[in-house]
């Protein structure tokens, strides 16, 4: 054989098997059961994993596998969820309950898979059934493939910082309580920082998180936002911030005093110790878009402390970022962050934006109500507070959508979602019809084909006065935030300033208050994979829904078939909390 045919030849194998090829396979025991901790001068019992909150960390290489075995040591069945990992053609391994996977029920256990591609820089995994992702989270540090580096300096170290929320009571049985009664859902008592809610709570400034740093080095923050229900701004005092990764890609280089970090995201920033030597507070704040005669929210600041290390007077109290962190309800704060993040989008992290689009929808995300008795429904009858994308309020089936749309069953599901409102009406205006209020529950697919080209519009609404920024998340794929703007969405002009240059490559981004976020994707992971709102308060009124994306015809772009070890959804216990499920009969059930 000609020797160039021979190398010819080779190389065409080499590039077959190249796409197989992964890298190093990592194993984890993840022991789920409730551990005694004390805060807010209160004792109680959380659901942890293997005792610690935040739980433990993942590190992995750029296109490692990790196993986890999870153990369910608790007294209600769990699910987790490695957000922001594609998973290629594995969505049984994705976590989200009654989507991908029935509940792993108490004294149960189950093997996730989890497949790393692309992805590189921070995610997080959280337990992604109920509310149980409150204290059962954790970061996931994705290094860059060996040989490689990353595109920012070597920093000297690294820390990493996990924002979460912290409710006083039992959360899971006030979360039942609520649902039933239909009303609001709980909210929590403060915030905390690496588990601890800092100087500024009650009972809590002997256990504030320290971080020591050395004067002169760089150091890479990794932050997690796992925060129930809120988005937060984040600053450290009289340091400068500078992101260079979020959801687990790579960003333009972001110089600010400040963040904001919704529910769901990840943010990697360099900060160098470069202030003299002393104590320095390290903050977050709530960032509420809600009305400002909506005063309600959680007003804690979470803090821990930067140290430096070194010999200096440690009498004074640590410096506070006032001058650095916004206040609540500092819009014109969160938006000036929030419109300064772009991709890398250069030839070593180039960017793959969809222009040719197959598919385009356009999302209305609202508040509204179900209503207790449909023969008689109107909107002053106390009915049940919802919310919908379409006006659709998801309700979850007994079987999970990924085992009914594998086995072909039917009655689980239906495929009718739909692409556009069902009533067109100035979605930012405080006058609307009472038929914008009114929602109807449905479990309600969408289905793609693989490689469609997808477009799609959310559009806040100001129903029932309930217009808030919406961080949306994605699972299975990421997507490119192509545009967004206030106000209602203009199908003419708004597409002319869309950013197809180095828009940002993400899987969680925020639908602006009474405003539009327009998003881009190719369906390139065949499976069944969530979309829904990451403040779970809506989620768990209905503000979600699921995308099925079609098999592509080859062995590499088909849908997996499911582990021998699937929890099973029939003929067993369920204690996960239910959302109602027929409203019709005048009252909600679990």
């Amino acid at each position: 054989m000609n020797l160039y045919l021979q190398l010819y030849c080779l190389l065409v194998l080499v590039g077959q098997l190249l796409p197989l090829a992964r890298g190093d396979v990592h194993y984890y025991k993840f022991v789920l059961k409730e551990t005694n901790v004390t805060k807010l001068c209160v004792s109680k019992r959380i659901l942890t994993v293997n005792d610690s909150f935040p739980g433990p960390e993942i590190h992995v290489h750029k296109g490692d596998t990790v196993y986890v075995n999870v153990y369910n040591y608790g007294p209600y069945g769990v699910t987790l969820h490695w957000h922001g990992v594609k998973q290629p053609a594995n969505p049984w391994s994705d976590g989200p309950e009654y989507i991908t996977q029935c509940p792993i029920q108490p004294g149960a256990n189950f093997t996730y898979e989890v497949i790393f591609s692309d992805e590189e820089g921070t995610l997080w995994w959280h337990a992604h059934s109920d509310w149980t992702r409150a204290t059962v989270h954790g970061a996931i540090i994705i290094f860059p493939k060996e040989g490689t580096t990353a595109p920012y300096p070597e920093p000297d170290g690294e820390e990493v910082i996990v924002l979460a929320a912290w409710y006083k009571g039992d959360l899971m049985a006030e979360l039942a309580e609520d649902i039933i009664a239909g009303t609001d859902l709980p909210h929590s008592r403060g915030y905390t920082t690496n588990g601890e809610l800092g100087d500024f709570s009650n009972c809590s400034s002997e256990t504030t998180y320290r971080w020591l740093v050395d004067y002169g080095k760089t150091y890479l923050l990794r932050i997690v936002n796992a925060v129930v229900n809120a988005e937060l701004f984040f600053a450290v005092a009289e340091h400068t911030l500078t992101v260079v990764g979020m959801d687990g890609a790579y960003v333009k280089p972001i110089v600010t005093d400040y963040i904001m970090i919704s529910p769901g995201q990840t943010m990697d920033v360099l900060l160098t110790a470069d202030q003299p030597l002393g104590r320095y507070y390290m903050a977050a704040r709530e960032y509420s878009t809600e009305s400002a005669a909506v005063t309600g929210f959680d007003h804690s600041n979470a803090t821990a402390i930067l140290q430096y290390n070194g010999d200096y007077n440690f009498t004074s109290r640590p410096i506070f970022p006032h001058f650095q962190l916004p206040m609540y309800l500092d819009m014109k704060a969160g938006k000036n962050f929030t419109n300064r993040i772009r991709s890398l989008a250069n030839e070593d992290y180039p960017i793959n934006v969809p222009e040719n689009i197959t598919t385009r929808m356009f999302i209305t995300v609202s508040m509204n109500v179900l209503c207790r008795n449909s023969t008689s429904c109107s909107t002053d009858m106390g009915n049940i507070l919802a919310t919908s994308m379409n006006n659709i309020s998801w309700n979850n089936p007994q079987v999970d959508v990924l085992e009914a749309y594998y086995r072909n069953l039917s009655g689980y599901y239906t495929t009718d979602f739909p692409d556009w409102p069902k009533t067109m009406y100035d979605f930012t205006s405080d006058n609307y019809d009472e038929d914008a209020v009114i929602t109807d529950q449905g479990t309600k697919v969408k289905v793609l084909n693989y490689y469609e080209s997808v477009e799609i519009v959310f559009q806040g609404t100001s129903v029932m006065g309930g217009s808030v920024n919406h961080p949306m998340h994605l699972h299975g794929h990421s997507f490119y935030v192509v545009g967004i703007g206030s106000g209602n969405f203009n199908n003419n002009t708004d597409p002319l300033s869309y950013n197809l240059i180095d828009p940002p490559k993400v899987n969680t981004f925020g639908v602006p208050k009474n405003g539009w976020l327009a998003i881009r994707f190719f369906a390139n992971n065949p499976g069944v994979w969530f979309w829904h709102c990451h403040l779970d308060r809506h989620m768990t009124w209905g503000m979600d829904t699921a995308f099925i994306v079609r098999d592509g015809g080859t062995e590499e772009t088909s849908l997996r078939p499911p582990p021998p070890n699937m929890p099973r959804c029939t003929d067993l216990p369920d204690m996960s909390i239910k959302r109602w499920n027929n409203v019709n009969e005048g009252s909600a059930q679990l």
